[in-house]
C-alpha cells in the first residue's frame, strides 16, 4: 500500500529536439503460480485466483526520450524498472502498448547473454561480429575492449570461471565497442571498481556527445545525478514523477527513507 507518496509531477520534456524512443501506454502483466495465502503476494501487486496470480508489473507507462538526453529510471525493487527496459529493448513483449524507436536499443544488464563455455576472447569476437563489425574491425578494437574490461590475465579463460563483476565488465566493454544511438543500462554501473566506473561513465558520455540517448536504471542516486539530466520515478508500475533529475532523485530519496522508517516501525507519526 502506498504510504505518504508525494504528489505526482509530470513535466513534459522539450519538444524541439528529435525524439529517439517513444513509449506508449505500456502494460505488462504476468501470470504466476502461487500457494493460496502465500506471503508476499500483495507486495507483487497480485490478484490471486486459486493458485494462479496476476502480477501487474507495468500499468500504462508512457514517455518520450530525445537526442542527447540521459534519463535515470528510479524506484524501489518491484517498481517495474527492469521490465520496462526489457520491453523497450525488444527482449520481452508487453501485454499492451507499443515502443517506437529510431533503431534497436542496446541493453546492458546483469542478465545480458554471453556464452559461458568459451573464453572471454572468443566472446569478444562473437559479440563484435553480432554488432556488425568485420573481422578486421574486431581485431582492431579487441585491445581496447580488453583494456576497458580490466580482465587481461583472464581473457583466454572460459567465461564460466569469471566472477559476476568480471562478466558484467566484459559485457559493457563489448556492447559499447561500437557507440550505440540508444543505450540502456540496468545496474551495470554498480559492478567493478572506481577505475571501471570511471571508464564506463566516460563511455556513456561519449554516447551523449554523439547525440545519442541513454536510459539508466540504478539505485545509486549519486551516479544518476552525475550522469543524467532527467529522472523518471516508477512506483507500482506507473510513472509517478518525470522531471529534472535533481528534483526527482531528491523527492524519491526522501520518500524512500521515510517509507523505510515506517516499515521498521521508527516513524512516530504513522
Amino acid at each position: 500500500m502506498t504510504h505518504d507518496l508525494p504528489e505526482a509531477m509530470i513535466k513534459q520534456p522539450e519538444t524541439h529536439r528529435d525524439a529517439t524512443i517513444d513509449v506508449r501506454d505500456i502494460i505488462a502483466t504476468y501470470k504466476v503460480r502461487t500457494q493460496r495465502g502465500a506471503s508476499g503476494v500483495a507486495n507483487l501487486r497480485a490478484r490471486t485466483v486459486g493458485s494462479i496470480s496476476e502480477v501487474h508489473a507495468l500499468r500504462g507507462v508512457s514517455f518520450t526520450a530525445y537526442q542527447g538526453e540521459s534519463i535515470a529510471i528510479v524506484g524501489r525493487n518491484g517498481a517495474g524498472k527492469s521490465t520496462l527496459l526489457r520491453i523497450m529493448s525488444g527482449l520481452q513483449r508487453p501485454t499492451a502498448g507499443e515502443v517506437l524507436a529510431v533503431e534497436h536499443p542496446t541493453l546492458l544488464g546483469v542478465d545480458a547473454a554471453l556464452m559461458p563455455q568459451i573464453s572471454g576472447a572468443r566472446n569478444i569476437t562473437l559479440g563484435c561480429l553480432a554488432l556488425g563489425m568485420t573481422p578486421a574491425e574486431v581485431e582492431e578494437i579487441r585491445p581496447s575492449i580488453i583494456e576497458m574490461s580490466g580482465i587481461k590475465e583472464f581473457i583466454h579463460n572460459p567465461l564460466n570461471t569469471y566472477s559476476s563483476g568480471m562478466k558484467a565488465r566484459l559485457r559493457f566493454a563489448i556492447s559499447t565497442a561500437r557507440t550505440p544511438r540508444l543505450l540502456m543500462v540496468d545496474e551495470a554501473l554498480s559492478t567493478g571498481d572506481e577505475v571501471f566506473r570511471g571508464r564506463s561513465e566516460e563511455r556513456i558520455r561519449s554516447v551523449l556527445d554523439g547525440a545519442g540517448t541513454v536510459l539508466i536504471v540504478s539505485h545509486s542516486m549519486v551516479a544518476v545525478q552525475d550522469l543524467c539530466t532527467r529522472g523518471i520515478w516508477l512506483h507500482e508500475g506507473r510513472v509517478h514523477m518525470d522531471g529534472p533529475i535533481m528534483e526527482v532523485s531528491e523527492k524519491y530519496r526522501s520518500w524512500a527513507l521515510a517509507e523505510d522508517r515506517r516499515q521498521r516501525g521508527l516513524d512516530k507519526n504513522q
